[in-house]
């Protein structure tokens, strides 16, 4: 049976972008991460310059990308290294440099900017508001119990208390949000449960939660959680299931496309209706081991399952109004909608 014939259309999501990591320094050391770098290595991305995000911009808009997906460990600036690198950019903070980045790429190009970069402080996010159609965390979950264990003990960026705090205040600042759980790196399913509680807690209150990602652990070489073992295939449905039948059609539910190949079309049935941002020109640098799936695939996937790919942007189409965008944003993401709906 599926649960997803409860909702309301019969088409599946996707967004069209392009993922620059615009450093992999990290305050954080999660035990499950393949992102983050150290800054002595001479391969990590200390800090990408405006030049060199610019270059990947103009060849994402040759790709026809709708969605400039920036991403970047948390607090990067505590670090020497990304201290001196904004020092000779011009930059006193990663705050500012962020919105510079976004700035540049709505004055320069056609693409919408999303930034994903951990926790904020309330100001710093409504500043980036006027520069990003959307934004996104993932929650992972609201159990304070994995703060003492492998995955979050070197992490104090992942405390529930201040990411849920984060969360809200996006809520607050009327801005579109993706956020989402990570299953497997420890939790129980009742903490899984608490934390999708949680989440609609925050929904019911503010509305701004646009989409949950339900995103499988999955091992990687040379993370410290190397060896242990990746969530059941039940795990995973069984979330999704609990998530659709608490949220209904309010958000999208998704599941990663590259992280389960082989199973997606079973997350279809139980409720997903987003793949997610694919980019058909850069790599997953948070799951640098899981390519993403071309458009041909995902379309074939999705005919296949009974429903219709259907592209959308990085902010849903419902949060294009004055309420949630300034007047620069809304118009750019107004004729961009035109542009996949016709």
């Amino acid at each position: 049976m599926k649960i997803a014939n409860t909702r309301s259309t019969n088409k599946i999501s996707f967004s069209k972008n392009v993922f620059i990591p615009l450093t992999e320094v990290c305050k954080n050391n999660c035990g499950y991460c393949a992102f983050k770098k150290d800054p002595l290595n001479p391969d990590t991305i200390i800090l990408k310059t405006p030049d060199e995000v610019l270059k990947l911009l103009m060849e994402a808009e040759k790709f026809n990308c709708k969605e400039a997906l920036f991403t970047m460990g948390e607090d990067a600036d505590t670090e020497k290294a990304v201290q001196d690198k904004l020092k000779e950019l011009g930059y006193s903070n990663m705050g500012d440099y962020i919105y510079s980045i976004c700035k540049m790429t709505l004055d320069k190009t056609s693409l919408l900017p999303h930034t994903n970069a951990g926790n904020f402080s309330y100001e710093t996010m409504q500043k980036l508001k006027e520069v990003n159609v959307s934004m996104g965390m993932m929650l992972e979950n609201v159990s304070p119990r994995l703060m003492e264990t492998i995955a979050h003990e070197k992490s104090p960026g992942k405390d529930p208390k201040i990411r849920l705090e984060t969360i809200e205040n996006a809520g607050k600042l009327k801005i579109p949000y993706t956020t989402g759980l990570l299953i497997g790196i420890g939790e129980t399913k009742e903490e899984i449960a608490e934390s999708l509680l949680a989440l609609k807690d925050l929904q019911d209150k503010y509305g701004h939660i646009q989409e949950i990602i339900i995103q499988n652990f999955t091992t990687s070489p040379g993370i410290e959680m190397c060896d242990y073992s990746e969530p059941s295939l039940l795990d995973m449905i069984r979330t999704v299931c609990v998530g659709k039948i608490i949220f209904k059609d309010e958000v999208s539910i998704q599941v990663p496309p590259n992280l389960n190949l082989e199973t997606n079309q079973i997350f279809l049935l139980c409720g997903t209706d987003d793949w997610g941002g694919v980019s058909p020109l850069t790599d997953d640098y948070v799951n640098p081991t899981s390519p993403w799936p071309t458009f041909n695939q995902l379309e074939r996937l999705t005919m296949d399952a009974g429903y219709k790919l259907q592209e959308r942007l990085a902010i849903y189409k419902k949060y294009i109004t004055p309420e949630y965008l300034n007047d620069n944003l809304l118009d750019k993401a107004s004729n961009l909608l035109k542009s996949i709906e016709k």
